[in-house]
């Protein structure tokens, strides 16, 4: 409780109430740039950010782009946003709601790019994957068409899954690997690794690690069956 209070007082953190927004625009929307952040560089997402460790970690190697984690546990949330306020990142904010939400806070084309690290797998429930068909809709919402969508993920279904549902909706897939330390690319999808992914290393788990453009479109086929 002293954290969800101490919260409230910072200023890269936006949790509105549940009633505020459901079925309605928070005021922001459409205006993160030049309100939350103040300019017009490029937007990127973290969808369930957890702690923020990835979030931050690319805040602080692309400083001319603006980043939001949004996430709903507010106790997570709180320790990236005080982390980002100790560590003076101006890059950087939080948005603390259900992914469900997410179209109450942002307007068409109005994110570059998005990250999903680590999310649930969702293994019996499809539909609340954060990659279903269900989600991927809401995201074209807002992303910018042929907008980049990262996952990275230890789980073996939930990778083959995003896969097969690229392949089928054919999304330009940029980068895909079964095995991301044991893969020829470098850069921020290695160098930023958020605690779960160190443990998942330290047991010798592969991560998997897949980018794809998201069209615009209206409707999408999914995979018939679990892949993996």
């Amino acid at each position: 409780m002293q954290r969800f209070a101490e919260m409230e007082s910072f200023g890269n953190v936006v949790q509105p109430p549940f009633d505020e927004i459901f079925r309605n625009d928070h005021q922001l929307k459409g205006h993160w740039k030049s309100r939350a952040f103040g300019n017009q560089d490029s937007l990127v997402l973290e969808l369930g950010c957890g702690k923020g460790e990835y979030t931050l970690g690319l805040a602080r190697r692309f400083q001319t782009r603006n980043f939001i984690g949004v996430d709903i546990k507010g106790a997570r949330i709180w320790r990236g946003a005080r982390t980002a306020l100790e560590e003076n990142i101006p890059n950087v904010m939080f948005l603390r709601t259900h992914i469900e939400q997410i179209n109450s806070f942002f307007d068409t084309d109005e994110a570059d790019e998005i990250w999903i690290t680590f999310p649930d797998p969702q293994l019996k429930k499809r539909r609340k994957r954060l990659t279903s068909p269900r989600f991927l809709l809401q995201y074209m919402r807002f992303l910018k068409n042929n907008g980049l969508v990262h996952l990275k993920t230890d789980n073996e279904v939930l990778y083959h899954y995003t896969l097969e549902l690229a392949q089928i909706n054919n999304f330009k897939v940029h980068h895909n690997t079964n095995d991301l330390y044991h893969s020829n690319l470098d850069g921020a999808v290695k160098e930023i690794q958020t605690y779960y992914e160190k443990q998942f290393l330290a047991q010798e788990m592969t991560i998997k690690y897949l980018c794809f453009e998201l069209p615009h479109k209206t409707m999408l086929d999914e995979p018939a069956e679990e892949i993996g």
